[in-house]
């Protein structure tokens, strides 16, 4: 397992880094319930049935991608919470790959349900919702990391992408 521990000449930053309500669990399925609200008030079915069938496909794949990033942060011994402290940097599993593999399958949940349920209005929320993770919560999760991991972050930063 590789993982990187704090240093002992960090100053470490108490709480985690999204201590607030923009937790990205919340911030998925407030687009999650919008775009099942405004598809059951207008709906809007325009995806052919081959991307229908596809839906589950994606949905499981989305569950299977959460559950391997959450069995390498229980693995590294820290928290996947946003709101608790971090602990190491975990860079084994789906973190060789990518530096948010939780967002990644957070967004491939809600494009396979609106495959799934040929719901067009969940793609219209997703843009909101992933431009908030984009936008607002991976910059503040990397400024935290960087306070806190310095030259370890900084070449896992280097070594790895954000997205893929």
């Amino acid at each position: 397992m590789e993982t990187v521990r704090e240093t002992e000449n960090t100053q470490p930053t108490k709480g985690g880094p999204n201590p607030g309500l923009l937790r990205p669990p919340l911030i998925f399925l407030v687009a999650i319930l919008l775009g099942i609200a405004l598809n059951h008030a207008w709906p809007v079915r325009l995806m052919p049935p081959i991307v229908r069938v596809l839906g589950p496909f994606v949905t499981a794949c989305a569950v299977v991608l959460f559950l391997l990033s959450y069995r390498a942060f229980r693995a590294a011994g820290t928290s996947v919470q946003g709101s608790k402290r971090t602990t190491v940097i975990v860079r084994n599993g789906p973190y060789r790959f990518s530096r948010n593999p939780i967002y990644l399958a957070f967004i491939l949940l809600v494009l396979g349900l609106s495959a799934w349920l040929n719901n067009l209005w969940l793609l219209v929320m997703l843009v909101p919702a992933a431009a908030i993770i984009a936008l607002v919560v991976i910059p503040r999760e990397e400024r935290f990391l960087k306070q806190n991991f310095q030259e370890q972050y900084s070449s896992y930063q280097a070594a790895v992408r954000r997205w893929l």
